[in-house]
């Protein structure tokens, strides 16, 4: 071996997932490794560029990986030293779909696929590490603390954690395949193929799969002369056939695909070759999967004309989310892009409501609230949201106001049909007491927190979580400007919200049994959002606007932050924001099994260890509790 050669496998067994290779195959691989120069700013592919035959690590210097969405430059990571990028030859035969380019002078490798693939097929290490980082999408999946070497998906359309989503979708596939028996002659086997229009066909024995027969069997072994057209298909078939259940996700059968070489893999009933035939999945399948993800979605969004169409689009969010949780995507992960769909589906109805209307006579804000407001909104739970339009001359007040209740009561009804029931407190853009000038709003934030006591009955603490879903940022930024100006040293605002946020029926009883509701419909089951939730993310607001921390609405965002704000009391936050994630996947669970809120949980369909889970989730919320009442003064309104 050349002393190139020797360096490079020296400095690629430091990084995952070299690190799982023998020293000899990192030299076999590294005799065929390109080193590749990059000046600042050269790009090595972009979007569109047909695929290499290889992927590259980063040797030294960065590369910038980004995509163009709505004609930006969005960049989506930065590679360093011993991370890995473009394996999009790996797993797609269709065009880069982001553009790789060093932000300074840098030297990548450029290992052959080729060379590299009999490593993957071969070492389960290496092929674990493939399906992991796309799960979990870190430099090391096994290694969250100190991250070394990492894999960057490049099948994004605007986020790797879309990419990511979109990777552990089931996919779809043909249920209903060409099959034959192993005594079938090959020219008769070709003709139904073309009849049926189709480049394979499973061969069964009362419907076990023996083997699959592709047109490149019959390129390979027929049209070269090895076979003759008569010769009976047992003869020219792939034997065994790779199997796999019905569920398989793209990720995992595009690594199976990888790890055994073939194009094809079988669905059967248990996964096995044992058990009947029950699908075909293609390589074709997969590239057309990977037109279903959050990116396409929220484009197909814009497209939409009709409150039916979007219906549709929210049905498969639904679908995608439940795919995703079965496949233990990080939860918060699945906010993120849940939240992302959500918000371009009201935006569009937004939208709809101002083609039928005609143009706004003012600039507004469509602010959602609530738990959209805080980007945790996965069930079809209620609409919260508010309307703010600019100042406008006291002459034209009531016109212009007429005008947003309209557009407030026509997106609020295109909501409602989409599956987002209206709200039964009335808080939407529709209400005329929701629907107001910026003045207005700055007055009545201004009384809500300044004079909390007196307007008691109309503040709820679900207008401190606000997101803007359409319209001018400079108007919730206003907002913004006002929330926090308010909240600054206004220990009566903070008595009450300390309060309000204590004011929950505790979830456990003295001896330590769950707290269930004792009559109504919900008799005997536990009310996992008021008793559970709701002090979590009452508790995270509050600290939220005591530290004065901008711009974070999520619950679980914001107690991570707050353990880098307050680090004094860091357990204490970041065991609250993992008990929120544990909890709300109780609540996602329930509300996709019944096709409801999932608010109520019936602890009798909970295994043991399950209700033990859910115990132990609950503990930190007494932790929390204990730090409100040390942190503020809560005497008036106790």
């Amino acid at each position: 071996m050349n002393t190139i050669a020797e360096h490079i496998a020296d400095f690629l067994k430091e990084y995952p997932p070299f690190n799982h290779l023998t020293f000899g195959e990192l030299s076999i691989i590294a005799t065929s490794i390109r080193v590749v120069n990059l000046e600042k700013h050269k790009i090595l592919f972009q979007v569109n560029d047909l695929l290499h035959d290889s992927f590259y690590v980063v040797a030294s210097g960065v590369i910038n990986l980004s995509v163009i969405a709505d004609a930006e430059e969005t960049l989506l990571n930065k590679c360093s030293e011993g991370d890995i990028f473009g394996l999009r030859p790996f797993f797609a035969k269709n065009n880069y779909m982001m553009t790789a380019k060093a932000r300074e002078e840098s030297i990548v490798y450029a290992i052959p696929i080729a060379t590299f693939r009999p490593f993957v097929a071969n070492n389960a290490e290496v092929l674990n590490f493939l399906l992991e980082s796309f799960a979990v999408n870190t430099r090391n999946p096994k290694d969250k603390e100190n991250l070394i070497g990492k894999l960057i998906s490049d099948n994004v359309f605007y986020s790797d954690q879309q990419s990511e989503m979109q990777y552990f979708q089931t996919l779809s596939y043909n249920t209903s395949p060409l099959k034959t028996n192993s005594n079938a002659i090959v020219q008769d086997v070709a003709q139904l193929m073309t009849e049926a229009l189709k480049n394979n066909i499973v061969v069964c024995d009362n419907n076990i799969p023996l083997g699959i027969i592709t047109d490149a069997d019959m390129r390979s072994k027929i049209a070269t002369g090895r076979f003759p057209p008569s010769a009976s298909v047992s003869k020219i078939m792939s034997s065994p056939v790779i199997t796999v259940l019905e569920n398989v996700s793209l990720a995992e059968a595009q690594l199976l695909m990888l790890k055994y070489n073939v194009t094809h893999l079988c669905v059967t009933q248990d996964g096995t070759d044992k058990s009947i035939v029950k699908g075909i999945i293609s390589e074709h399948d997969l590239i057309l999967a990977q037109a279903n993800n959050p990116g396409v979605l929220i484009k197909e969004i814009k497209r939409c004309q009709s409150s039916k169409e979007l219906k549709q689009i929210r049905e498969r969010l639904t679908d995608l989310i439940q795919t995703s949780i079965s496949k233990n995507i990080p939860l918060s992960h699945v906010f993120n892009i849940a939240s992302e769909i959500n918000l371009a589906i009201i935006k569009r109805s937004v939208e709809l409501s101002i083609l039928d209307l005609g143009s706004p006579p003012a600039r507004f804000a469509w602010l959602s609230i609530g738990s959209q407001g805080r980007k945790e909104q996965l069930l079809l739970t209620d609409q919260d949201s508010i309307l703010i339009f600019e100042d406008v001359s006291a002459d034209k007040y009531r016109e212009v106001k007429d005008y947003f209740l309209k557009l407030g009561k026509r997106t609020t009804a295109t909501l409602e049909k989409i599956g987002y029931e209206l709200c039964p407190n009335g808080h939407m853009g529709s209400n005329m007491l929701w629907c107001k000038s910026l003045t207005d709003w700055t007055k009545q934030y201004d009384s809500w927190m300044n004079t909390p006591g007196e307007n008691s009955n109309d503040l709820s603490s679900i207008f401190f979580d606000y997101e803007i879903t359409f319209g001018e940022q400079k108007i919730e930024d206003a907002i913004g400007n006002v929330v926090f100006k308010n909240a600054k040293n206004n220990t009566l605002f903070f008595d009450f919200l300390g309060n309000d946020a204590l004011r929950k029926n505790s979830p456990l009883t003295f001896f330590k049994k769950f707290n269930v509701e004792e009559e109504g419909i919900n008799k005997d089951k536990f009310d996992i959002k008021t008793r559970a939730l709701m002090p979590l993310i009452d508790g995270a607001r509050l600290f939220a606007l005591y530290f004065d921390i901008r711009g974070i609405n999520n619950t679980f965002q914001r107690f991570k932050q707050l353990s880098i704000t307050d680090p004094k009391h860091a357990e204490i936050y970041l065991n609250c924001a993992e008990a929120f994630l544990t909890l709300s996947k109780f609540r996602i669970l329930e509300g996709l099994k019944n096709d409801n809120s999932g608010q109520f949980i019936n602890l009798e369909e909970l295994s043991k260890i399950d209700r033990e889970k859910l115990k132990n989730a609950l503990a930190p919320m007494r932790e929390l509790e204990e730090l409100i009442k040390g942190k503020f003064q809560l005497t008036q309104f106790s």
